[in-house]
């Protein structure tokens, strides 16, 4: 039997965002279920021009991010398929390409069952599926009590600076507590960085949302950030599988397919309902803040520079729940979070979640989500596994 030839695909896709990264992720999953096909991968970043090698390749196709009208003018000139997966140029190529409508929407919807009342949204001018997000955060919500938007170029080293200032005057003449949706996860470090250097306390008086779910960036920001997980990985794995189409003599479709987004991957940046109420605010900041050790209505009520009577009346009308009901909310989500995304010991888990010791952490953990702490581990790297 005559094996099947391979076929042979240049991804020009970038790996110094997360985003690039999961779209290179799904189309390897794709070219390893089908098999015959050889990858050449082109490494820079997004803004780099098209590699000099792609101008004479003898290959079948390209997956592209067209960031530029030079890159495009470089692919147009190719005689092969090409689909793009950023949609940024306006081209004659196929598009698979995240929702951005549909993202927007998610993140209005997840600040909404929150009782938010103050709504902004922190984009990038000029971009195109910035824009998208936008309009479709604000649409969601046009019954709000006000609605803010702040948009910056994408910067170079100079303008970062004066953007920094003008991010910190925005956030600071904000109303508050205010839900604040990021266009993406690099723009919320920023936005995080602004409300640690104004000393207003996240989540509790501007909760964040970014996009792309880049988990280095999520993970050391201050808070951790959330983000919609927008399902680059699907869109790699369809642009492969549109590639593979094409090449068997399919039409390119004319409409964009667009990949529906998975969900918000939530974590501290947004973990709060909103409080209306600036010494129960205080309160929960200082929960949120002293987590791993042993809290008291005593302690939260000094913090805030009210009596113990006072702020418990106060915190039961705000938060319809008792402060130590509240704080066993909070230790549940951080033992969780560290429990299905580090490898740190159960005792350690225990330890900075404020549980006296790993037993007890166990028969809560076991009583709140009906598994153990190592069965939600498992469950949490088999997950990380198939993705």
């Amino acid at each position: 039997m005559t094996p099947t030839p391979s076929r042979r695909i240049a991804l020009l896709v970038e790996t110094s965002l997360g985003s690039g990264r999961e779209i290179l992720r799904g189309i390897a999953r794709y070219t390893r279920q089908t098999g015959s096909t050889q990858l050449f991968h082109a490494a820079g970043g997004l803004n780099e021009s098209v590699p000099g090698w792609l101008r004479n390749w003898q290959g079948d196709a390209v997956i592209a991010r067209i960031q530029s009208k030079e890159v495009l003018r470089a692919l147009e000139e190719l005689s092969i398929p090409v689909v793009d997966v950023l949609g940024v140029c306006e081209n004659r190529f196929p598009l698979v390409h995240v929702d951005d409508i549909a993202i927007g929407q998610l993140v209005a919807r997840h600040f909404l069952d929150r009782n938010f009342r103050h709504f902004a949204f922190y984009g990038i001018e000029g971009e195109n599926w910035s824009s998208r997000r936008g309009a479709a955060y604000r649409e969601c919500c046009v019954d709000a009590a006000s609605y803010s938007e702040f948009v910056t170029p994408r910067s170079n080293i100079t303008s970062r600076h004066d953007n920094f200032g003008r991010l910190r005057e925005w956030i600071r003449n904000l109303p508050k507590p205010t839900a604040i949706m990021v266009c993406s996860d690099q723009r919320g470090l920023e936005l995080l960085e602004s409300c640690r250097a104004e000393e207003i306390p996240v989540p509790e008086q501007i909760a964040v949302v970014g996009v792309d779910n880049d988990l280095a960036l999520c993970e050391i920001s201050a808070p951790p950030l959330s983000s919609v997980r927008g399902g680059h990985f699907q869109v790699g794995f369809e642009a492969a599988h549109l590639v593979d189409r094409i090449l068997c003599g399919e039409k390119p479709p004319r409409s964009p397919l667009l990949i529906t987004p998975i969900g918000i991957v939530e974590r501290e940046s947004s973990q709060v309902q909103a409080i209306d109420d600036p010494i129960v605010a205080r309160g929960v900041q200082f929960i949120r803040e002293n987590l791993a050790t042993s809290i008291t209505n005593d302690s939260v009520a000094r913090a805030t520079g009210v009596s113990r009577t006072l702020f418990q009346k106060r915190f039961r009308d705000c938060m319809d729940q008792s402060i130590r009901e509240f704080i066993l909310q909070r230790r549940i989500e951080r033992a969780r979070l560290l429990i299905e995304t580090t490898d740190v010991t159960l005792a350690e888990v225990a330890e900075r979640s404020g549980f006296r010791h790993q037993e007890y952490l166990g028969q809560v953990i076991k009583k709140a989500t009906g598994s153990t702490p190592g069965m939600l581990r498992k469950a949490a790297q088999e997950s990380a596994d198939q993705r």
